[in-house]
C-alpha cells in the first residue's frame, strides 16, 4: 500500500505535471496569438501612419490639371533682356546765333558822318563773321550729336551681350569695343572744335569792344550835324545788341565744353571698366568712378539771388577783381589764387558775386550793375576754361554803396 501510495503519489504528482504543461501550452497559444495580433497591428499602424512612396498621390487628393497658357516672353524664341544702365550724353545748347540786320547807312557828307560809314562796315564784317561762327557752332552740335548716338549704340552691343553671356576674350566683343573708342575720340575731337571756335568768337568780343568804345568817342568829334549823332545812336544800338549775342555765344560754348569734357572722361572710364569685363567674360555695369555731372549754371538764372551781403559781413573774399580800366589782367592771379584753395580744400565750392556801385541815380545803378554781370561772366567763362567744374560755382549779384567801380569777388564755400 506503501508503495501503491507511493506510486499514486507519484502518479498525482504527474497528473499534476501534466496539467500545468498544458496549461503552458495554452498560455503560450496565448502569448504566440497575442504577439500576431501586436504584429498585425503595428504593420497596419504603420502602413496608415507613414506617407506612400509610390510618387502617387492619394485618390481623395486628386485634382484636375488646369493648364496655363505660356507667356509672350515664354513664347519669345530671344531672351528677354533688362537693358543696360547708360548714362545719356550731355544735351548740347539749342541757340541759333543770328546776328541782326543793320539799317541803312545815310551819308551826309561830314567827317563824322564819314566815320560813321566806315565803322558801320567794320561791324558789318563782324556780324559776318559771327554768322560764319554759329554755322560752324550748328555743324559740330550735329555731329557730335551724330557720334554720341553712335558710341551709345556700340556700348549698349557690348553691354547686351556680356549681359547674356559669353566667352573671355570675344573677338567680336573686342572689335566692337575698338569702334566704341574710336566714336569717343571723336566726340573728343569735336570738342577740341568747340575750344578753336571759343579762342576766335573771344577775338571778335575783343574786337567789339573796341568798335563800340570807338563809337562812343565819335559822339566828341568837331563838325558833326544832328543826323551823323542819330547815326551814331543806330549804330552804337546795334553794336551793343551784337556785343550780348558774342557774349551769350561765349556762354553756350563754354557751358558745352564743360559739360562735354566732364562726359568723355566719365565714358573713358566706363570703357576701362567694360575692357575688363569682355576679358573675364562677365558684366560688370558701369566704371563705380562715374559721378553725375551737372550743368553749367547761367548768369541769368542766379542773377537775382541775393547775396550774402557784401557791406559788413565777416567773411573775407579770397579774390577781388576791380575793373577800374579796360583790359584788366587778373587770369594769373585767379589760377594762383583757386589752386592754393584746391590745395587746402579739394572739395570746396565757390560764389561768384558782382558788385556794382550803389551810388548815382537808377539808371546808373542799372547800367553799373549791367556791367559787373558782365564781368562776372567774363570770369566764370575763365575759371571753366581753367578746369573748374561750373557746377562748383555758384552766381550771384549786389549793390555796395561803397565800391567806387564795378567788382567781382570770389568767395570760398
Amino acid at each position: 500500500m506503501r508503495e501503491t501510495g507511493a506510486r499514486d503519489g507519484r502518479f498525482e504528482n504527474s497528473s499534476t505535471l501534466m496539467v500545468l504543461a498544458g496549461m503552458t501550452f495554452r498560455k503560450s497559444q496565448v502569448a504566440v496569438l497575442g504577439g500576431a495580433l501586436l504584429l498585425a497591428g503595428c504593420s497596419f499602424a504603420s502602413d496608415t501612419l507613414w506617407p506612400s512612396l509610390t510618387g502617387d498621390e492619394p485618390a481623395a487628393k486628386k485634382k484636375p490639371a488646369v493648364e496655363i497658357a505660356a507667356s509672350a516672353g515664354e513664347r519669345s524664341q530671344s531672351p528677354t533682356l533688362t537693358p543696360a544702365p547708360m548714362t545719356p550724353p550731355p544735351t548740347l545748347g539749342t541757340t541759333n546765333f543770328v546776328p541782326p540786320a543793320s539799317a541803312p547807312n545815310q551819308m551826309t557828307g561830314t567827317f563824322v558822318g564819314q566815320k560813321v560809314a566806315q565803322l558801320r562796315q567794320e561791324l558789318n564784317l563782324l556780324k559776318q563773321k559771327l554768322g560764319a561762327h554759329n554755322v560752324t557752332l550748328q555743324q559740330i552740335r550735329q555731329t557730335t550729336t551724330a557720334n554720341a548716338q553712335r558710341y551709345h549704340g556700340t556700348v549698349a552691343a557690348v553691354n547686351a551681350r556680356l549681359q547674356v553671356g559669353t566667352t573671355p576674350g570675344n573677338p567680336v566683343l573686342v572689335s566692337q569695343w575698338n569702334q566704341s573708342q574710336a566714336q569717343l575720340d571723336r566726340i573728343g575731337a569735336d570738342i577740341a572744335s568747340m575750344n578753336s571756335l571759343a579762342n576766335g568768337v573771344a577775338g571778335d568780343s575783343a574786337m567789339v569792344s573796341y568798335l563800340l568804345e570807338t563809337l562812343r568817342a565819335a559822339y566828341g568829334l568837331q563838325g558833326a550835324i544832328d543826323e551823323d549823332h542819330r547815326q551814331l545812336a543806330i549804330l552804337e544800338d546795334e553794336t551793343n545788341r551784337t556785343v550780348v549775342l558774342i557774349d551769350r555765344l561765349l556762354n553756350e560754348l563754354s557751358e558745352d565744353i564743360s559739360r562735354q569734357t566732364a562726359y568723355v572722361g566719365n565714358e573713358r572710364r566706363t570703357l576701362t571698366t567694360i575692357s575688363l569685363a569682355i576679358k573675364n567674360g562677365e558684366y560688370y555695369g558701369q566704371s563705380l568712378s562715374n559721378r553725375a555731372y551737372l550743368s553749367a549754371t547761367s548768369l541769368a538764372s542766379n542773377s537775382q539771388r541775393p547775396a550774402g551781403g557784401i557791406a559788413g559781413q565777416s567773411r573775407r573774399p579770397l579774390v577781388v577783381i576791380r575793373f577800374d580800366r579796360p583790359d584788366v589782367p587778373y587770369q594769373q592771379a585767379l589760377y594762383t589764387a583757386v589752386s592754393k584753395a584746391l590745395e587746402r580744400r579739394p572739395e570746396a565750392s565757390f560764389e561768384l558775386v558782382a558788385v556794382a556801385p550803389g551810388h548815382g541815380t537808377s539808371a546808373q545803378v542799372a547800367i553799373n550793375s549791367s556791367k559787373a554781370k558782365k564781368h562776372a561772366d567774363a570770369v566764370l567763362r575763365t575759371l571753366t576754361d581753367m578746369g573748374l567744374p561750373a557746377s562748383r560755382i555758384m552766381l550771384s549779384s549786389t549793390t555796395a554803396p561803397e565800391a567806387s567801380t564795378n567788382e567781382v569777388h570770389l568767395y570760398v564755400r
